[in-house]
């Protein structure tokens, strides 16, 4: 088995097509990519009890998007192990563990799903799946850069558009597996129809003389169901949501394709080049800040060059990350009562497949381009037009709120996607700009090591927007409670407002159920639950400006044979 993983195995021979390569690179990362779409497992992981509604036993927002906080962390942490280790094994040893892990990952969370124990979730798919990510993700980069030296942007482009277009894939594939596996929950009837009681918090419904939990669904909730049913009252802990089967099928789905790809890995031999080729002069280089020499991987952790490639990185990818673990959710809590004709459950999963879409290309297109105008100038790019974009979202969202209208929603879906490119193409030009500032050398390595700035940005990003949301969320319903006819809120929740934080505790009390009730005219705030996160978001990719703004040519002493 080691010989037949090994590194020397691989080596191409004479007249080996290198176009064969780039499909074996795209296929692994569009399985490993699929963590995306993470946003689609939410609604269905935060329903595991109540199916149709979250029920009070059910996990919240913020204990299930950690989930893919920290399948990133780990993606980090292993690709910087993983880094110096392919350079000795070579990518097929490295593409084989990756199979495993991501795909055992994806088992041992559904398992962790059908047994409701959260922590196996985070070991499963979060840890051992996150170790995954990461062999996979560094796996295909330095490989193609080798094969690929005329056209170090276009091969990362390349390598990596598959890592941004597996949501594309796996977005509406993860949809269509929870739904075929749904099983609706016992309908009661109308609210008016059924006995209800609160009790702690929690509602309880008298069937045959016992009383059963149960969930209400409103108006206001419809939009964000999984598939769509009527208002009314629904029996708790009775249905299923799908989502464990998902994750189990979904595991042997990416492992058989992840297998295959691995064992179709090729190198080039030592001293290959591209026919016809030659290195460009001393002249381009320095205008383009190409180095002509190596730097060790080790020696790269004692340049300034590399921190600040890694603020680069981190920011920008906090930037994007926090949103995109939250995707589907901000659709349909920013215009799915505003707009509610048009933004529903699919639609919001369309975006999502959206995001992808324009993920893949951005990665593609500004890597290419980065090849023409320089890595620095296209960061220049991305960080200037950045920050306008994130800076203009809460108003956009502000004017949805007091007069909703389509145009307000074809701004922030455009916004996003020219935002989604450029977060994208920032994944798929910095190997390019490494292998530009310390050469191509130990490329993979230094990536490696350079990608714990992702694992950074992993917690940074989810924590920004779950927090500063939760803390929306508390003062809107506060405000709202304010606002609303006591005798009115008795009526609807079973109990009084001095109980509001139990009501909100046991998720009875929502904005939209109280919006419900609240006086005609009052706005609703939910369309403004992410503004902060957005001014937060655009203050990062300012210090990231200013990283790249002063990025210089790594000094002499540090170039290999150096001293």
């Amino acid at each position: 088995m080691r010989g037949l993983l090994s590194r020397e195995r691989i080596i191409a021979g004479p007249g080996f097509n290198r176009w064969l390569v780039p499909p074996a690179s795209v296929a692994i990362h569009l399985c490993i990519g699929s963590v995306y779409a993470w946003s689609i497992f939410n609604p269905a992981l935060i329903r595991l009890f109540g199916v149709v509604a979250p029920a009070a036993d059910d996990w919240s927002l913020s204990d299930v998007v950690w989930i893919f906080t920290v399948a990133i962390v780990f993606l980090g942490l292993s690709a910087a192990f993983a880094g110096k280790w392919l350079e000795e094994v070579g990518p097929r040893a490295v593409g084989v563990v990756a199979a495993l892990c991501w795909g055992g990952g994806f088992l041992i969370g559904g398992l962790g799903i059908a047994l409701h124990q959260l922590w196996l979730i985070y070991l499963g798919y979060g840890v051992i799946g996150g170790c995954g990510l990461g062999l996979g993700y560094v796996s295909p980069v330095s490989t193609l850069i080798r094969w690929f030296p005329d056209r170090r942007g276009m091969a990362a482009g390349m390598a990596i558009m598959g890592f941004g277009g597996g949501a594309m894939i796996g977005a509406p594939l993860k949809d269509w597996l929870i739904k075929t596996f749904y099983s609706a929950p016992d309908y009661l009837g109308p609210l008016a129809q059924v006995d209800l009681v609160t009790h702690a918090g929690r509602r309880f419904a008298r069937v045959a003389g016992e009383l059963r939990e149960a969930t209400v669904i409103g108006a206001n909730d419809v939009a964000s169901m999984i598939v769509p049913g009527p208002e009314g009252v629904y029996l708790a802990n009775t249905g299923t949501v799908g989502v464990a089967q998902t994750f189990v099928a979904l595991g042997l789905i990416y492992f058989a394709v992840m297998l295959i790809a691995a064992f179709s890995y090729r190198l080039p031999a030592p001293g290959w080049k591209p026919e016809g080729w030659t290195a460009p002069d001393e002249a381009h280089r320095a205008k383009r800040m190409i180095s002509n020499h190596d730097v060790h991987v080790d020696r790269a952790l004692k340049t300034p060059q590399f921190y600040q490639l890694w603020i680069v990185l981190c920011f920008n990818v906090t930037a994007g990350i926090g949103v995109l673990s939250v995707a589907k959710t901000m659709m349909t809590e920013i215009f799915g009562t505003t707009l509610p004709g048009i933004v529903d459950g699919a639609f919001s999963a369309t975006y999502v497949v959206m995001i992808s879409v324009f993920n893949m290309l951005g990665r593609f297109f500004w890597a290419s381009i980065s090849d023409f105008i320089g890595r620095r100038t296209t960061y220049w790019i991305f960080f200037a037009l950045g920050i306008a974009l994130y800076v203009s979202i809460p108003y956009c969202a502000h004017r949805v709120s007091v007069s909703p209208a389509v145009v307000w929603l074809v701004y922030f879906y455009a916004a996003t996607m020219v935002i989604f490119t450029m977060y994208g193409g920032g994944f798929a030009t910095i190997p390019a700009y490494l292998a530009d500032i310390f050469g191509a050398r130990y490329v993979g390595g230094i990536h490696g090591r350079l990608l714990t700035a992702w694992s950074t940005a992993g917690v940074l990003g989810p924590l920004a927007i779950t927090s500063l949301r939760d803390g929306a969320i508390a003062s809107a319903i506060d405000d709202l409670a304010a606002r609303v006819d006591p005798g009115a809120f008795e009526a609807a929740f079973g109990a009084g407002l001095d109980q509001l934080q139990a009501l909100v505790a046991q998720k009875t009390v929502t904005v939209a159920k109280l919006m419900e009730i609240a006086p005609a005219g009052t706005v609703d705030p939910t369309s403004s639950l992410y503004n902060t996160t957005m001014y937060l978001m655009a203050a990062l990719l300012g210090i990231a400006l200013l990283c790249n703004a002063f990025m210089r040519p790594v000094d002499a002493k540090h170039h290999m044979g150096a001293g």
